[in-house]
């Protein structure tokens, strides 16, 4: 029984994933049909950037790059900025998840050293709306990206020229943001200096990160670079192949199996066929709201060909409630161990943060782009 509930509390997203499966298959009962549903793809590409970046993050490259940059002499501006900075660019390569885990406790670390922390719940939550959003630039930065990338056969071109100006506009805004407050001089000292472990290891990780990214852009097949990936790793370093998050693997089958039900029901795709059709964004932004911004994309990608909306409601729809990025879960998770944490003061931060970049960027894409 406890393990039951330790398993619930681990994986809640996956549990509730099984079960919309398990339910949609009283409608649509399984068959050789739901091998169609599943994209493979997408699968491999995902275990093959979860286990690059597993890797490099084993070596201690993301903590060695952070002490680097916030060592030294500066403003409580400047270091608040580089804070939130940090998980802004790296999601862009390293996805949200990944961006939040490794900088959320080093930003704790950062504040107590500084004397600062009674602006963890801001700092934090800054944190999350840049790990959101700067990873909606790549078609790498997030899971729905890499999915809606694939399943709409987005090119660069037309997937940087939805990204780039709402990334553009986030940044400017999280700039302000950052230099909210009152400014004086402090000094950060690490008691503890991060080196790479191995630097032969990480130039593996490297180029196996590499070929992650030239299969994502069509240069590489998927199914050979994640042979290439799992070869490797069981000669370099074979211990990586336990931090890939299979449960996410497993996740976005159910997700596939239940979005494919759904579509496969008459009068739900009649009825999301025409709620789609009416506004795509502004339905996968509510939508992301309740059941978060992953399920949303796989389960209403299916209903229409507007990909650019998808793109932007799904991402822009990460912000809001605590629900609506995976992300957003994990940040709350890693604030909540902190000493000092104040849950309810963080909950009003970071809605009241939320929901005014997501009104801000609704209305700019929707007038803009």
């Amino acid at each position: 029984m406890q393990n039951c509930k330790r398993f619930l509390k681990q994986e809640p997203v996956f549990v509730i994933a099984a079960v919309c499966a398990v339910v949609s298959m009283l409608w649509v009962p399984p068959s050789a049909q739901y091998l169609e549903y599943i994209d493979l793809r997408v699968l491999e590409l995902l275990f093959c950037l979860m286990a690059a970046v597993a890797g490099m993050q084993q070596e201690g490259t993301f903590l060695v790059l952070s002490q680097r940059m916030l060592a030294g002499r500066k403003s409580s501006r400047l270091l608040t900025l580089s804070l939130v900075m940090l998980p802004f660019f790296a999601s862009m390569l390293i996805t949200n998840d990944v961006a939040l885990i490794t900088f959320v406790p080093f930003a704790v670390l950062v504040l107590q050293l500084t004397n600062q922390i009674q602006r963890l719940a801001w700092v934090v939550t800054l944190q999350t709306i840049a790990a959101n959003i700067g990873s909606m630039l790549t078609p790498v930065g997030n899971p729905q990206n890499l999915y809606l990338s694939s399943f709409y056969g987005m090119d660069a071109p037309s997937f940087f020229a939805v990204t780039i100006p709402v990334v553009a506009l986030s940044f400017c805004l999280l700039a302000i943001c950052c230099l909210w407050g009152k400014n004086r001089q402090i000094e950060v000292r690490f008691e503890h200096k991060e080196v790479i472990r191995s630097p032969k290891r990480l130039t593996v990780f490297l180029a196996l990160f590499g070929l992650s990214l030239l299969s994502v852009l069509h240069l590489v097949g998927s199914h050979l670079a994640f042979l290439l990936t799992v070869l490797i790793l069981l000669v370099a370093d074979r211990s990586v192949l336990k931090k890939v998050d299979y449960w996410l693997l497993a996740t976005f089958v159910c997700f596939f199996i239940f979005a494919g039900n759904m579509g496969a029901i008459p009068s739900v795709q009649h009825f999301l066929g025409n709620v789609m059709e009416r506004n795509t964004m502004l339905c996968a932004v509510a939508s992301s709201q309740i059941i978060s911004n992953v399920p949303a994309a796989v389960l209403l990608s299916n209903f229409t060909r507007d990909a650019k909306g998808m793109l932007l409601g799904t991402n822009i729809g990460g912000l809001g409630t605590l629900v609506a990025s995976l992300a957003s879960l994990i940040s709350f998770k890693l604030y909540a161990r902190t000493p000092q944490a104040k849950l309810l003061p963080y909950l009003g931060i970071f809605t009241a943060a939320n929901v005014a970049m997501l009104v801000l960027l609704y209305l700019f894409a929707a007038i803009c782009l």
